[in-house]
């Protein structure tokens, strides 16, 4: 009995290290605020990994598709519950993600004898205005960082999920000396965070690239996948902020690496 307490650290370990492996060419995810909402982008080969959540929330998402999907699904139902059995005004990621996510992938992660969640989380939350946009980085095992927990409280103005530690370290590096204010310097900040990211989740790249080197590393890359974004409107027309970008709309940043 007393090997038991190590057996677990160690199967824990030895869980966490798998997981990380899995994740770790996933393709980052960028959301950044800007004037009129919040912009979240990323690129893929083949599937869909932002998706809409609620009336003013969005979720990005690396790691197996399928328990991707079954964190979208519980998402909704839960935005969707909260909603209908109090006020719309009540769903926020701030409760769905401390109370709910968080405690179920901390079980699912420690609980050895069942399989765990593959899967990185970004949530987005539009505000009335910038200081109340708000970002959560959920893992696998339930641990989370926010833009800001304290109410009122100014936040970092964007999010990111990444497949290694490093580089998630280098595109908050980046969006932290790039502020925007427009959609098109979130868009184009967004692209050069991205680019960032995967650079550095190659491991023979010891140091984050220049502005000529990640330029030129984007325009070889970009030729082999496709964008996907959408942004959270902060004055929408409609009651839903939630609205998917074309090629078209993201081509004058995207141009300039395609051309």
């Amino acid at each position: 009995m007393i090997d038991e307490p190590y057996r677990w650290v160690e199967a824990i370990a030895n869980r966490r290290e798998y997981i990380e492996h899995e994740l770790a060419s996933g393709s980052p995810t960028i959301a950044v605020s800007y004037d009129d909402g919040v912009l979240l982008l990323t690129f893929g080969r083949d599937r869909r990994k932002i998706f809409e959540v609620y009336d003013r929330i969005a979720l990005g998402g690396i790691g197996h598709p399928g328990d991707i999907e079954r964190l979208r699904i519980a998402a909704i139902e839960l935005a969707s519950t909260e909603g209908f059995t109090r006020s719309s005004v009540d769903v926020s990621v701030r409760r769905m993600t401390t109370y709910t996510f968080s405690p179920t992938l901390k079980q699912a992660f420690e609980q050895i004898y069942g399989a765990p969640y593959l899967a990185r989380l970004l949530f987005a939350e539009v505000g009335r205005d910038r200081l109340e946009d708000f970002f959560v980085r959920l893992d696998y095992d339930g641990s989370m960082k926010a833009s800001s927990m304290d109410v009122g409280k100014k936040g970092t103005g964007f999010g990111a999920i990444s497949g290694t530690r490093r580089s998630l370290e280098h595109i908050e590096q980046y969006l932290e000396r790039h502020p925007v204010d427009q959609f098109n310097d979130a868009a184009a900040t967004a692209v050069r965070a991205w680019g960032t990211g995967l650079f550095m989740a190659d491991e023979d790249h010891r140091d984050g690239p220049d502005d000529e080197q990640l330029t030129g590393f984007l325009r070889e890359q970009l030729r082999d996948y496709n964008v996907e974004a959408a942004v959270l409107e902060r004055r929408p027309r409609t009651r839903v902020a939630y609205r998917e970008l074309t090629e078209e709309e993201l081509a004058p940043v995207l141009n300039h690496y395609l051309s």
